[in-house]
């Protein structure tokens, strides 16, 4: 029998972005802790060193069931 390496087994959703995988993406707004949030797929993704309107390439370092965190990349 196969485990999976996601929380919940085979039968829980896959998300729409992975850990690892760049994005280009276009800062939306500022979030709480000072991190640029751009949306993508349906993920909010939180980008330090960003500001609104930027449009950065980006990499997932860190995944939530609707938020990502990530890094300024290339």
């Amino acid at each position: 029998m196969k485990k999976s390496n996601q929380f919940g087994g085979s039968k829980a959703p896959r998300s729409p972005v992975s850990v690892g995988e760049e994005y280009i993406v276009t800062i939306d707004e500022m979030g709480k802790e000072g991190s640029g949030v751009a949306r993508f797929r349906g993920v909010s993704i939180y980008v330090n060193n960003t500001n609104p309107g930027d449009k950065v390439k980006v990499r997932i370092t860190k995944l939530g069931r609707s938020h990502a965190a990530a890094e300024v990349f290339g």
